[in-house]
């Protein structure tokens, strides 16, 4: 979809949730060769298995202990300040990202500052600005096009990057010379044209850790939200909040075994989560389930982002490749 375009790979915040290290194998693997984090611990995680030049760190060096820490590891810092474009220059200077904000009033140097002569002065591989309202048909879409075709008649760069995920289902004028998805990669539909096309990558799966036979009265979970009607079977979940799998899923939320699916029952703790295996006789203790985590309906159902429902997921989680 970023037709002649290269896509890079936001990996920041642990790729999504999904976990930064595999994910980097995999699409460098794959032939991706710019990766994007938010901040300078994440880049340590990422040297064994690329190179670093090929990571950017979006938030540029706020210190001389930031700028010296880039120098030393090769990974190349995003300049989001004339501040920054100093501290870069008086470190001893070298390649580097340039971001510009184009109206997201978030980071980026203004727009006001894009002609300072210090930044004429810098050695840019990619300047990049970030769409604000891509998932939306916004005007401010093509507002931050045309200024963005501005920036790149006023500052010189090898590469220009504007598109995030949304953004490139807006078309080729978006892409310029490299398109930075980032919850696409990850199984997220932020726009129409990406249904059928982006499928999910991650589920999230807890074993039944106990199955317990319930009367007609019996009460289950905090505050005994659910009671039991009739004679139940239900199994406990090693999973809950401390996971990432939130109070919002309390009563509403559902778990899949062998494609059949199986509602939460009462609230949800922190470390357990209850469901009803009435109907599955033979899901017993050591079992697995998958929560029913497909982005775009968990994101309708639980009042979460896509965005969200990944990356809070916790590390008590094995992340492993499934097929």
């Amino acid at each position: 979809m970023s037709g002649i375009a290269a896509a890079g790979a936001a990996v920041k915040a642990d790729a999504y949730g999904i976990g930064a290290e595999r994910v980097v194998r995999v699409l460098a693997a794959a032939g991706c060769s710019d990766f994007f984090v938010a901040h300078w611990s994440e880049v340590p995680a990422l040297l064994p298995h690329i190179p670093a030049a090929r990571i950017a760190v979006l938030h540029g060096p706020v210190n001389r202990d930031e700028a010296q820490f880039a120098r030393s590891t090769g990974a190349r810092p995003v300049l989001n300040s004339l501040t920054q474009v100093q501290r870069w220059s008086e470190s001893g200077g070298g390649p580097c990202h340039v971001m510009i904000d184009t109206g997201m009033s978030r980071l980026g140097i203004e727009w006001s500052q894009v002609a300072d002569p210090a930044i004429a002065a810098l050695d840019i591989d990619i300047c990049l600005s970030h769409l604000a309202s891509a998932d939306e048909d916004s005007p401010q879409n093509a507002d931050q096009l045309h200024r963005f075709e501005q920036v790149r008649r006023k500052v010189s760069a090898r590469r220009y990057s504007l598109a995030n995920s949304a953004g490139i289902a807006l078309g080729s004028a978006y892409h310029g010379d490299l398109t930075r998805p980032g919850i696409a990669l990850y199984g997220g539909v932020v726009r129409p044209e990406f249904a059928g096309v982006i499928v999910p990558v991650a589920r999230p799966e807890a074993a039944v850790v106990q199955v317990r036979n319930l009367e007609p009265g019996d009460k289950v979970g905090y505050n005994a939200l659910f009671c039991a009607s009739k004679s139940m079977r239900v199994g406990i979940l090693s999973i809950g909040y401390a996971d990432g799998y939130l109070r919002c899923w309390t009563g509403t939320g559902q778990f899949l075994w062998q494609g059949r699916r199986v509602p939460v029952l009462g609230r949800v703790s922190m470390d357990l989560t209850i469901v009803d295996l009435t109907d599955l006789p033979d899901c017993g203790e050591g079992d697995w389930l998958a929560a029913d985590y497909d982005l775009p309906a968990a994101a309708a159902q639980s009042g979460l982002s896509q965005y969200e429902l990944l990356t809070i997921m916790g590390q008590r989680f094995s992340r492993q490749t499934g097929s």
